[in-house]
């Protein structure tokens, strides 16, 4: 019987991550380069790995651009979209997995955290190299380091106060382990 609890609060949870990476978008929407900046579809594809474990989260980050795509014609789909597709599931398995495998103390949410932002950033940038070569468009280092990074400094800043935030939270109203 744990098992399907578990296995329905999963679902739960990734749904309403799946939800929020529809809809959190419209916050920041308005104006391009703050939603650019603060990656709003990011944060909860990040949480979702601490709410509903790696497989789970994977599998939101993976639907949620293609989905808000065919829903709201945003983010365009190529590269855009594709790209975010493969960084969004590294995001969700790998803090899922650090979580799942670390202690549960409060440097390992930043850990888990941190460690899954860098990775999904390298993924982004190589799905990038990828994709200008299928379109003939360079991408160099300095748009990595640009599009990875500089340009995106604010979401990094409140993704790492707010995400640990919340799953510390979570844990003390004991919804999550």
């Amino acid at each position: 019987m744990i098992k399907t609890r578990n296995s329905v609060q999963n679902l739960a949870f990734a749904a309403v991550c799946l939800a929020l990476c529809l809809l959190l978008p419209f916050l920041t929407g308005q104006i391009p380069e703050i939603g650019t900046a603060l990656s709003p579809m990011h944060i909860p594809v990040l949480l979702a790995g601490f709410l509903c474990g790696p497989w789970w989260a994977a599998g939101v980050g993976l639907v949620a651009p293609p989905l808000r795509y065919l829903l709201f014609h945003m983010p365009p789909i190529f590269p855009t979209g594709l790209a975010m597709m493969f960084e969004l599931a590294a995001y969700g398995l790998v803090s899922g997995l650090l979580y799942a495998k670390l202690p549960k103390k409060t440097s390992s949410i930043y850990i888990s955290l941190i460690t899954a932002m860098a990775l999904g950033r390298v993924v982004w940038g190589v799905v990038q190299v990828i994709l200008s070569g299928v379109s003939g468009e360079a991408f160099t280092w300095a748009a990595f380091m640009a599009g990875a990074f500089f340009k995106v400094i604010p979401g990094i800043i409140v993704h790492i106060l707010l995400i640990p935030i919340v799953v510390m939270a979570l844990r003390k109203a004991k919804l999550i382990d």
